[in-house]
């Protein structure tokens, strides 16, 4: 259970940092005004997001879910600190599905926003961390 719980970690860990580097990207590609950096921040997007960040995302609900296959049911029922961290993951999910519309957005040359839009956007990872970490580890209820 060990090996598994350091390999969630260690994929939450990257999952993490590219949610975090993605959206600061966006902030800017959103700045960026020639067509060489365009360019560029395109291809830096689509290999953090494809290479980096679906992977990591995958990996660390296999290994999630693993964690908590060994848990029984009548246990997994009772921690309500998991179902609220749970729910938490499925926000990011979204996060991350929406980043991938961005995404698409820039590829397309249909952004929308401005930096600061991105430059809140950006905050949103770091408020869902704060609260997993202390729904993993402080298990208030």
């Amino acid at each position: 259970m060990l090996w598994v719980k350091a390999f969630h970690i260690v994929f939450v860990i990257t999952w993490f940092s590219a949610l975090f580097y993605l959206p600061r990207l966006f902030v800017y590609h959103a700045m960026c005004e020639d067509e060489a950096g365009n360019e560029r921040f395109k291809v830096m997007e689509r290999k953090l997001y494809r290479g980096i960040m679906v992977p990591s995302a995958l990996a660390t609900l296999f290994f999630g879910g693993w964690l908590i296959s060994f848990y029984g049911i009548d246990a997994i029922t009772a921690m309500h600190w998991l179902h609220a961290k749970l729910l938490l993951v499925v926000l990011l999910l979204a996060y991350q599905h929406y980043c991938g519309r961005l995404l698409r957005a820039f590829k397309n040359d249909a952004n929308q926003h401005s930096h600061v839009f991105y430059r809140w956007f950006n905050e949103l990872p770091v408020a869902v961390l704060i609260a997993v970490v202390i729904l993993a580890v402080v298990r208030p209820f």
